[in-house]
C-alpha cells in the first residue's frame, strides 16, 4: 500500500508539474508563434500596399482583386515626370498691360515598368493572394471602392485575414483572448487589416514594432 501510495503521489506530482509548466510556457510559446506568423503576414501586406498605391497612381483607382493587381505589376508602366516652376509675360485685356504669369511645367522624363520599380529581383508578388503561413491554404480578402469624403469621391481599399486562420493550430483559449485584443502594442480585433473601406487610409492595424521587421 505504501509503495502504491508513493507511486500515486509521484504521478500526481508529475501531472501538476506539467500543468504548471504548461501554464507558464503555453502563453510564451503562443506569443512567439504569433509574432513570427504576424510578421510574415504583415510583410506580405506591405508588398500588397506598394502594388495598390502604384495601381492608384497609374489608373486612379485601387484594384479589387488579386488577378488584376498581379497583371498590373507585370504590365504596368510608371511615367517619370519632373515638375518645375516657370513664368511668362501675357497681355491682360482688363488692365491693358503685360503681366507676369506663373505656371508649373511638367516634363516627361521617361517610362519604367512597375515590376522593375517595385519587385525587380522577385516574383513573389505573383502569389499575392495566399496567406504565407505553412499549413494554411487560405487567401487574403481584398476589396476596393469609391467613397464620398466631404463631397469628394475618394478611392479606398482593404485587405485582411482572420487571426483564426493565421493561428489555426494554436490553443483555443489563448486564441480567443488574442481575438479580443485592445492594446497600443498589439494587433487589435480578430483580423489583421490593411487599409479601410470607410476611411481614407493605407495603414495597417498593427503596431509600429512590425514596421521594423522588414
Amino acid at each position: 500500500m505504501k509503495i502504491a501510495l508513493q507511486a500515486v503521489l509521484w504521478i500526481l506530482a508529475i501531472f501538476f508539474s506539467y500543468k504548471i509548466y504548461d501554464a507558464i510556457n503555453g502563453p510564451i510559446n503562443f506569443n512567439k508563434t504569433k509574432n513570427e506568423r504576424y510578421a510574415k503576414v504583415i510583410n506580405k501586406l506591405k508588398d500588397i500596399r506598394k502594388a495598390q498605391i502604384a495601381h492608384k497612381d497609374v489608373t486612379g483607382i485601387y484594384s479589387n482583386n488579386f488577378d488584376s493587381l498581379v497583371k498590373f505589376v507585370d504590365n504596368g508602366i510608371f511615367t517619370l515626370i519632373q515638375k518645375r516652376d516657370s513664368s511668362y509675360m501675357e497681355y491682360d485685356k482688363v488692365y491693358r498691360i503685360d503681366m507676369l504669369r506663373e505656371v508649373v511645367v511638367v516634363d516627361t522624363l521617361g517610362f519604367v515598368p512597375v515590376k522593375d520599380s517595385l519587385f525587380k529581383n522577385s516574383n513573389a508578388y505573383k502569389d499575392f493572394a495566399s496567406v504565407p503561413i505553412e499549413g494554411v491554404d487560405s487567401k487574403f480578402e481584398i476589396n476596393a471602392n469609391i467613397i464620398d469624403k466631404n463631397g469628394y469621391k475618394v478611392p479606398v481599399f482593404e485587405v485582411k485575414v482572420s487571426k483564426n486562420i493565421i493561428l489555426h493550430d494554436q490553443d483555443s483559449d489563448l486564441l480567443r483572448f488574442e481575438n479580443e485584443t485592445v492594446s497600443v502594442d498589439g494587433v487589435n480585433g480578430p483580423a489583421i487589416i490593411l487599409g479601410s473601406l470607410t476611411e481614407v487610409s493605407t495603414n495597417g492595424n498593427w503596431p509600429t514594432i512590425f514596421d521594423a521587421t522588414q
